[in-house]
């Protein structure tokens, strides 16, 4: 017998069989929620600079170009959100279908304070003239409000009839909205008529 025993091998250990992939399942393991957070994350500024600010102005020219063409054009997507919904659309229409005396005011006023300049340099013997010409324009401005409430008293009525009460009120306050387009020129206005004089919506 030897005096020196083979130092004994320490057993192989036994190969540890890996689960199976459940069936119907991803085959892989899920990541992690840090991972995925890192990997969604962007920079909040961007490497160049100059080529976003081009590509932002960009977008803004565009939009305003749509918004502008859409101010003409009647375009219900690209309008500013004071302009958007059926209702506004049908008091648009409804004042644009109508004479205005309000529309007239401007070019009226216009007109009075030409020929009030004008009497006051040639004939200076008649001072009266510019205290009626200032009577004129302050009686037509009244009888122009006079006529836009009347508008706005038909036209409420018309769209709590067609809209409800309720949806009309969500609009806001719709006065001071058909006020500013009754006191337009036709021509000036924005967004622009789309329907002609008489041709009332139903």
């Amino acid at each position: 017998m030897s005096l020196f025993k083979k130092r004994s091998q320490p057993p192989e250990p036994e190969p540890v069989a890996e689960p199976a992939a459940k069936p119907g399942g991803k085959g892989r393991p899920t990541p992690r929620r840090k991972d995925q957070q890192a990997k969604n994350l962007h920079p909040v500024v961007p490497k160049d600079r100059q080529a976003a600010k081009r590509e932002a102005r960009a977008a803004r020219d565009e939009a305003w170009k749509r918004q502008s063409q859409a101010m003409v054009t009647g375009e219900e997507k690209y309008l500013p959100a004071r302009e958007k919904g059926p209702v506004k659309r049908y008091i648009r229409d409804f004042v644009d279908a109508r004479f205005n005396l309000g529309e007239f005011f401007m070019p009226l006023v216009f007109v009075l304070l030409i020929l009030s300049f004008g009497f006051s340099r040639i004939l200076p013997q008649y001072p009266l003239v510019s205290f009626y010409t200032v009577l004129a324009m302050n009686g037509y401005l009244l009888l122009a409000i006079a006529d836009a409430v009347w508008c706005w008293t038909r036209l409420r009525r018309r769209l709590n009839g067609k809209f409800g009460v309720e949806r009309v009120k969500n609009e806001g306050t719709i006065f001071f909205y058909i006020m500013s387009r009754c006191f337009m020129l036709r021509r000036w206005r924005r967004p622009a008529a789309l329907v002609k004089r008489g041709q009332y919506p139903s």
